[in-house]
């Protein structure tokens, strides 16, 4: 059994019935996709009041794809957004020109193989989310990540915040945990009922599973 707690990011939530069911089960954080290519973008200024108004002390999350320094700035510092998420193809120079703001967020890498690790340490922040290599795809795809490679990124960078994504679902986050033993773990379409429609229920198991693991 894992000793920590680990924490549950929901991601591409796209309106406010799903966000409050997410939270209310017990999520400690929500991912709003703000890349016009996803199958769940949201436009960020027409949510904002909904997000703004979920309950404190769920962390929320704007997920960004190759965007220019000044845009993820602004989104940065949006009243409704916590902190963000890079989830394209963003370098260590652009990271550690954004880190230089001050404001907390989260890398995004598409692991292949124990090589893909190699750089993980030098993106200027400690919060590294783990997706699998899926090609041109910006996750979301529901292809799974061996968690195996996740395990031995903390051990080989034991100050770096592992978030685990990649066809995470029910059924098998509690192995993905043992095996990996992660910071966080990230869903989303292994809670869907459609491409940007959460399955309560299937959210419920998740979270159910993630805390018994």
């Amino acid at each position: 059994m894992n000793t920590a707690r680990v924490r549950v990011k929901i991601c591409g939530i796209t309106n406010e019935e799903d966000a409050r069911a997410a939270t209310d089960l017990g999520a400690d954080a929500l991912g709003f996709n703000l890349w016009p290519g996803s199958k769940r973008h949201i436009d960020l200024d027409r949510a904002f009041s909904w997000i703004r108004g979920l309950p404190p002390l769920v962390t929320r999350v704007a997920v960004l794809v190759n965007v220019s320094l000044d845009e993820a700035r602004h989104v940065a510092a949006h009243p409704a957004i916590d902190l963000v998420q890079f989830h394209g193809d963003e370098d260590e120079g652009y990271c550690a020109q954004f880190a230089a703001s001050g404001r907390p967020f989260i890398k995004a890498l598409r692991i292949r193989d124990s090589a893909s690790l190699d750089n993980l340490d030098r993106f200027s922040t400690p919060s590294i989310l783990l997706d699998a290599d899926a090609g041109a795809a910006y996750g979301g795809t529901g292809r799974q990540l061996d968690p195996a490679l996740a395990a031995e990124a903390a051990q080989r960078f034991p100050g770096v915040k592992i978030v685990l994504a990649g066809g995470l679902k029910p059924e098998n986050v509690a192995e993905a945990i043992r095996v990996a033993q992660p910071y966080a773990v990230d869903v989303a379409s292994g809670v869907e009922a459609a491409p940007g429609r959460k399955d309560h229920e299937k959210m419920a198991r998740f979270i159910a599973a993630v805390r018994g693991a």
